[in-house]
């Protein structure tokens, strides 16, 4: 029987490349983790121009620019930076020298890219101060960057959070000539696995302590009740998280109870005020509290100086007699499945490919 031989097309070489052609790098997708920002030290200087930055953004401060120029850097910036420095002072990682929210971060990301591989390249920025969304985003570029996932680290959307976290990275987006895909983190507080996580935090956290809270107060950080008024969903996002999380620890509702922080200026901001509410419970008889702030991902000075610190003075002050602080989910296990798995899902038909 005689046998043919079989002719075997080779595969097509590839073009080659002209010698001064720039090196190719391999397509990548990257994450971008977003947070508010930080300033670089507690000194004068490095405490006015991450101020500066930070109150002179339209989603923080609506009120109209000329009036608020004046504000802002006739008396906000002469002597906010020297208070704000030292209440940084006391929550500054001196190991570090930097503070906890820039540390925490890092392991953030750290942690994220080894669950995720080699396929995508993990990076993080701040709205204000550094590193820089700009940088940061053409940083990922350059490595071969085609797709990029901005992730605000924000569990619930707000204008002043969310949205400037975006049109910060928008803005530079509009100066690339070659932009990669992208993709934004629609919020996340409602969903099976950051309501189970923060349920199982408050959980251990309570259990942890020599002492059975009275009340545990889910403490988020506030805005102005404009904001609300003009249809900023965040005041209602914020309350169906503590409802769920009552009925994911199958406690009653009065058990947990809201409230919102940080308010800043003359106007009517969400209420109940936290630090009233603090002030005001040991009179009804609450001597004994807990307290969080799920609407942060990473401990920072609001909830480390403010709440910790601050709050349990104001607490014990008036009469209370134990207080507790229950850290956020920072670079925890938990924590880490939270923004690994909400990556993962806006990350589909992406990761599917090649």
């Amino acid at each position: 029987m005689c046998t043919l031989p079989i002719c075997i097309e080779a595969p097509p070489m590839p073009p080659k490349l002209p010698a001064d052609h720039p090196p190719i790098v391999p397509p990548r997708i990257g994450i971008l983790l977003l947070n508010l920002g930080t300033p670089d030290a507690t000194d004068y200087r490095s405490m006015r121009r991450y101020l500066g930055e930070f109150l002179w953004d339209r989603r923080v401060i609506e009120t109209p620019r000329a009036i608020w120029w004046l504000v802002l850097n006739l008396i906000i910036l002469n002597t906010r930076p020297r208070k704000s420095g030292a209440a940084y002072d006391k929550i500054w990682d001196r190991q570090a020298d930097d503070s906890p929210l820039r540390v925490i971060s890092k392991s953030q990301v750290e942690k994220l890219q080894a669950r995720l591989g080699d396929r995508v390249i993990v990076d993080f920025a701040m709205r204000y101060g550094n590193p820089p969304v700009k940088q940061r985003l053409e940083a990922l570029k350059r490595k071969g960057c085609e797709r990029i996932l901005l992730f605000p680290l924000y569990p619930h959307y707000s204008a002043p959070t969310t949205a400037t976290a975006n049109d910060k990275a928008f803005d530079a987006l509009k100066r690339m000539r070659w932009q990669p895909a992208i993709r934004t983190v629609p919020p996340y507080f409602d969903t099976e696995i950051y309501i189970s996580a923060l349920a199982d935090s408050i959980a251990e956290g309570v259990k942890g302590l020599d002492f059975t809270p009275d009340l545990v107060i889910t403490s988020y950080h506030g805005m102005p009740q404009s904001y609300l008024e003009q249809g900023d969903p965040y005041h209602c996002q914020c309350l169906k998280t503590t409802r769920r999380v009552a009925e994911r620890l199958g406690w009653p509702q009065d058990r947990l109870m809201v409230s919102f922080q940080s308010r800043f200026g003359p106007a009517e901001w969400l209420k109940p005020y936290t630090d009233e509410t603090l002030k005001a419970l040991p009179a009804k008889g609450v001597k004994k509290l807990a307290i969080l702030a799920p609407a942060f991902s990473v401990d920072c000075l609001e909830t480390l100086e403010e709440l910790a610190m601050t709050g349990r003075r104001q607490f014990l002050s008036a009469g209370g007699s134990h207080y507790a602080y229950i850290p956020c989910l920072n670079d925890s296990e938990t924590g880490m499945d939270v923004i690994e798995t909400v990556a993962r899902n806006e990350l589909g038909g992406w990761l599917d490919q090649g």
